[in-house]
């Protein structure tokens, strides 16, 4: 039988261990995720396109250890040339120790620099959006086949190499080879080294037999051993097994984000850019986790219309400031694109709070009897005027929409109400606005 020869041809990332990589990550995944927080309050949301370079604690990079306590037990130490102690003395523990504050220099102790870890961008978004989720995602319904998603089914006998099952592959292959008692290759060499001694008359045999007669042993006991080895091949094709995958169609959840911007005179640029760079983080959250969620984006005036993507985020267009028409329109969509039976409703909306006194009143009716009651979860963020180099104006109190909007909170729990005042405010509220149940900001 021909000898098999295996070529694991399986891509590694430039990481080039990516095993390595991933142990690492796994090991000190909650020090790079405080890492990725405070990183974010300094890098711009828009950059979406690169990784990260976070720096953790190198006490969080070392393995684990096991290590006797030094606190605890009995030791007998020898102290060859002591003068000073006898049996049973307490020995001191040495003076200084490993660094002392302070801003002054020393001349002892030691540590190490923090641990600089780049991160992918794939890595970056997966650390970043890890324990968020959309609140209440509950109306799931089978769709077509775009749903179907590949699980493992078991092994099979053949398949492309990169499914190669090595564990199984190398297990099946021991079983065999112990089975049909291949000869190790150290036997073989033990065998040719006793003979090459015998041969020099360096060794005699031990038993009283001549060597002649073990050479001839030893000569045969060779040549058997060899040929099954040659026979019974380290990888045989019936060692080798492969991952098996289906493609099964999965229940997926349906749901539709309405996104609400104001973008009245009375948000200025500062304003707006912060409400925008709120709304990116979310439709990246949003593209990063979900296969299904489908974006409406509004922008409103004392008119709202839909609007795509492009127009959202860079359209210059501005005016006066008649909130219920977001939600008007928010409302007319739903009714004509998404069935309440099969879309998870959810609505996010940012504003100044600056409204007509008149419409306030309008808007809590419509939330109130229409919206939230559709809605598995809403989200208002009420922007203020950043404060960074305006320290001469005082902070702007809660507008009568907040104030509206809070009374009805704490009737609606499926209501969330946070507030943004500077680009660093952005990533916690997103966090407490959609952080999953159970974890912490």
């Amino acid at each position: 039988m021909a000898n098999l020869r295996i070529i694991d041809r399986r891509q590694n990332p430039s990481g080039k261990s990516l095993g390595n990589r991933q142990r690492f990550m796994d090991r000190a995944r909650e020090q790079l995720r405080k890492a990725i927080k405070e990183n974010i309050r300094q890098r711009s949301i828009s950059d979406t396109q690169s990784g990260e370079t976070v720096v953790i604690p190198a006490d969080g990079t070392h393995e684990p250890v096991f290590r006797h306590d030094s606190e605890t037990g009995e030791r007998s130490r020898v102290l060859p040339g002591n003068k000073e102690f006898r049996a049973g003395d307490r020995i001191p523990r040495p003076s200084g120790g490993a660094g002392r504050g302070g801003s002054e220099g020393s001349e002892e102790g030691e540590g190490e620099d923090a641990f600089a870890f780049t991160l992918s961008r794939d890595e970056f978004l997966d650390l970043l959006f890890e324990d968020l989720k959309l609140p209440d995602l509950v109306k799931k319904q089978l769709k077509s086949e775009e749903t179907e998603k590949p699980k493992r089914a078991g092994l099979t006998t053949s398949g492309p190499a990169n499914r190669l099952n090595l564990v199984r592959t190398a297990r099946r292959s021991l079983v065999r080879r112990a089975a049909l008692s291949r000869p190790k290759q150290d036997v073989i060499v033990q065998m040719e080294r006793e003979l090459e001694r015998l041969e020099h008359e360096e060794i005699t045999p031990a038993d009283g037999r001549s060597a002649e007669r073990r050479i001839a042993e030893l000569r045969e006991q060779l040549e058997r051993a060899r040929q099954k080895r040659a026979r019974v091949p380290f990888i045989d094709p019936m060692d080798l097994r492969y991952n098996r995958l289906e493609h099964r169609p999965q229940p997926i959840a349906q749901a539709v984000m309405f996104c609400l911007m104001d973008v009245s005179a009375s948000m200025d640029e500062d304003m707006k850019a912060l409400a925008k760079r709120f709304f990116l983080l979310l439709h990246l959250f949003l593209e990063r986790h979900y296969d299904n969620v489908e974006v409406v984006f509004i922008r409103h005036t004392q008119h709202a219309e839909e609007v795509d993507e492009q127009t959202f985020f860079e359209g210059r267009q501005t005016g006066g400031t008649v909130v219920s028409s977001a939600l008007k329109e928010m409302l007319r969509i739903a009714q004509a694109r998404y069935p309440l039976a099969d879309y998870n409703i959810y609505v996010a909306q940012a504003s100044d709070g600056d409204n007509v006194r008149s419409d306030i009143e309008t808007c809590i009716n419509l939330l109130e009897g229409r919206i939230l009651p559709i809605t598995q979860y809403m989200a208002y963020v009420e922007i203020n005027p950043p404060m960074r180099g305006r320290r001469n104006i005082a902070r702007r109190g809660e507008s009568d929409l907040w104030h509206g909007y809070a009374e009805l909170a704490e009737r609606r729990p499926n209501l969330a109400m946070r507030r943004i005042s500077e680009a660093s405010d952005i990533f916690p509220v997103f966090r407490d606005l959609f952080k999953s149940e159970g974890q912490t900001s």
